[in-house]
């Protein structure tokens, strides 16, 4: 069985999709690391990315190509400006050129080296490969998985194995919900406790708490900035925004200035 940690379930990213959207931004950045590690990433002439099954369905809608186009560019989902990714994509489309990890300039057009494949690949309906030609002729690719979540895997699942290690430290190893219950009535704790108790053999609780901070005040923001912004979703669906007009008739009298005073004023 392998470990979930809270700060899995619960990522900072770049939507609309974990699976379509961050999942695939992931992907890109585990590959250039993987080239990286193998001393090829200066080395690159040319990249494609292949996107598969659903990813190539509703990659547009999801902006997986964004997606992939900023994980090449070495941009962080977590930190990345929001109002920085579409100059970043507009220079790729316009110039067909893009920064490989931000370092080595490559030729890249995106209607040309992403390529929309509606075949389904048999290990998951969420495919992706990155292939890359390098100076000397040699390709090399790699095909990776969005599993949902944000999660990525290889069909090698090597990171399986660090997970299982990371499970079997945990004092209450919980497999099934039965399972849960179980030691919370066994050991008197409420689930929360019990979870702090796995997460502790992770990290230090000064860790945790700043992790959870942060993933807190990233919400807030986006409830504020969603609650506060007229007009439609980013992306090409052109769906029109609904928060705020229903926050319009639902708000209080109360005055505000920033998010916390706004939660309060709730």
């Amino acid at each position: 069985m392998e470990s979930i940690s809270v700060f899995d379930m619960l990522k900072i990213g770049v939507g609309p999709s974990s699976s379509h959207t961050l999942g695939p931004w992931r992907a890109a950045e585990r590959w250039l690391a993987r080239l990286n590690s193998k001393n090829n990433l200066e080395n690159v002439e040319e990249v494609e990315v292949h996107l598969y099954g659903s990813l190539s369905l509703t990659g547009k809608g999801h902006a997986t190509d964004y997606a992939v186009m900023l994980g090449l560019l070495g941009a962080d989902p977590e930190l990345v400006p929001i109002e920085s990714i579409d100059p970043m994509i507009s220079s790729i489309k316009n110039d067909h050129v893009l920064l490989l990890n931000g370092k080595y300039s490559i030729v890249f057009d995106p209607d040309k080296h992403i390529i929309f494949n509606k075949k389904f690949l048999p290990f998951h309906a969420n495919g992706l490969k990155f292939q890359a030609k390098l100076k000397s002729g040699r390709k090399i690719s790699k095909t990776y998985y969005s599993i949902g979540g944000g999660f990525v895997i290889g069909e090698d699942r090597k990171n399986a194995k660090r997970k299982v290690d990371m499970f079997k430290k945990f004092p209450f190893p919980v497999q099934k919900g039965t399972e849960l219950l179980e030691f919370c009535k066994n050991e008197d704790l409420k689930i929360s406790d019990l979870v702090l108790q796995n997460e502790r053999s992770l990290r230090e609780d000064k860790v945790i708490d700043h992790e959870l901070d942060r993933i807190w005040s990233t919400m807030l923001e986006c409830m504020y900035t969603g609650c506060h912004t007229e007009g439609t979703l980013p992306g090409g669906l052109k769906v029109k925004r609904r928060a705020f007009e229903m926050h319009n008739k639902l708000k209080s009298d109360l005055p505000y200035s920033t998010p916390q005073e706004w939660l309060q004023s709730i």
